[in-house]
């Protein structure tokens, strides 16, 4: 395995890409927009017009850079089999607890390495009633500030190798990934590849599976029978329904055709800022986005290393260009899994059905939060990692000598 030295990492983005975007800025043509049309066609005029004249005005990149800076970043140089070494850029936030969990932070799209930020002083912090951990939150291969593949067919598979062979590079032999929502797909082939020997334990706040069948899941699909007599399991699978109907077509167009839309989101910061604007806020549970929050996001992807478009492949890859589901190649897994539903996410499958993906340890209900929960309600997501990692919690000692406790 090649794992080179790692680097401090200080972001600092060059002035002439400052000033290429502000002059990009000024020369933006709006499209048209019709009477009343709201949020029914995606982003609103009005929305974009406000952001773009604070991405030009007020938006203070050198401020948010500053602050990005005060994180423990770094880089190092992660093989892959078959596609080189690539330079991957990450978070590494100790804590002070001699026997703090291991824990993997993994975003998927359209998040960044930032939404476990928030995160990062709660699950490291020093008290003697919760666990703590030392926390990694790495920039996915194309994302933030990590090297992009070079070549096709990075998937599932490859992914979970740069965790892997990240966390060992660290020292860290045995770990737990939490998984922002849409990152859950590349959890599956994790825990798939390096279950019980390395990933000892994992979370997610979107699990996702097929419909039981009679064959596979006996018991469960014949709970799933009485569904139509349950509202609340009901209501949720009309709205899942709802959502795959009008909610996915960026799905489609980055699983697909990722290269073509890759051409405006490369060349147009406006365009870029409206694709996933979009999904910042119909995703969240009425979060109440600033305009700062929203452009340094944005900044994230604008200023990444491999540029906006990159990132967008990984649907693409993960589906053999919608070829096949995410989770080709995986099966069910013994490795202690906990979930947290949030309202305000996408897709509420029946609890019962996750199940279905591995062995279901600890289950978690909110009342707020949505799909960025880790950015939207840090405290609950925390407070369900140290539940389950906690003393008398599910998943208490899985990692070998680091209970989480001094």
């Amino acid at each position: 395995m090649a794992a080179a030295q790692e680097q401090p990492f200080t972001l600092a983005v060059p002035d002439a890409d400052l000033t290429l975007l502000r002059n990009k800025l000024d020369l933006v043509r709006f499209p048209d927009e019709l009477d009343g049309a709201a949020w029914d066609y995606g982003a609103p005029l009005s929305d974009i017009k406000r952001l773009v004249a604070r991405w030009k005005d007020g938006f203070d990149w050198r401020k948010a850079e500053a602050e990005i800076n005060k994180l423990p970043m770094f880089t190092r140089d992660i093989e892959v089999d078959g596609f080189g070494t690539l330079n991957i850029h990450y978070v590494h936030q100790k804590s002070q607890v001699k026997n703090a969990i291991p824990l993997l932070f993994v975003h998927g799209w359209p998040g960044d390495f930032l939404e476990a930020r928030k995160l990062l002083p709660i699950l490291t912090s020093n008290d003697p009633d919760h666990p703590s951990f030392h926390v990694v939150a790495l920039s996915l291969p194309g994302f933030g500030f990590s090297e992009a593949p070079k070549k096709p067919g990075f998937a599932g598979p490859q992914y979970a190798q740069v965790f892997n062979k990240l966390m060992l590079a660290l020292g860290y032999e045995e770990y737990a990934p939490p998984l922002e929502p849409n990152a859950f797909q590349l959890g599956v082939h994790a825990v798939h590849h390096y279950g019980h020997k390395h990933v000892k334990a994992w979370h997610s706040n979107m699990p996702m599976s097929g419909r039981p069948t009679l064959f596979s899941h006996p018991l469960i699909y014949l709970e799933a029978l009485t569904l139509p007599f349950n509202k609340t399991a009901s209501a949720q699978l009309e709205q899942a329904k709802k959502w795959s109907i009008k909610g996915r077509g960026y799905y489609l167009q980055q699983s697909t055709r990722p290269q073509t839309l890759g051409y405006s989101l490369a060349d147009s910061p406006v365009g870029l800022l409206a694709w996933i604007y979009e999904k910042l806020v119909e995703w969240s549970d009425n979060y109440p986005w600033t305009d700062d929050e929203v452009l340094e996001w944005i900044s994230i992807y604008w200023f990444s290393r491999a540029g906006p478009a990159a990132a967008g492949r990984i649907y693409y890859e993960m589906t053999g260009g919608n070829s096949h589901d995410v989770f080709e190649g995986t099966k069910w897994t013994s490795v202690p899994l906990g979930v947290s539903y949030f309202p305000g996410e996408l897709v509420r499958l029946p609890k019962g059905w996750a199940h279905m993906i591995g062995k279901l340890v600890f289950e978690s209900e909110h009342d707020k939060g949505g799909h960025f929960a880790a950015f939207e309600q840090p405290e609950k997501l925390a407070g369900d990692l140290r539940k389950m990692f906690g003393k008398g919690g599910p998943a208490h000692g899985v990692v070998l000598g680091k209970n989480g406790y001094d």
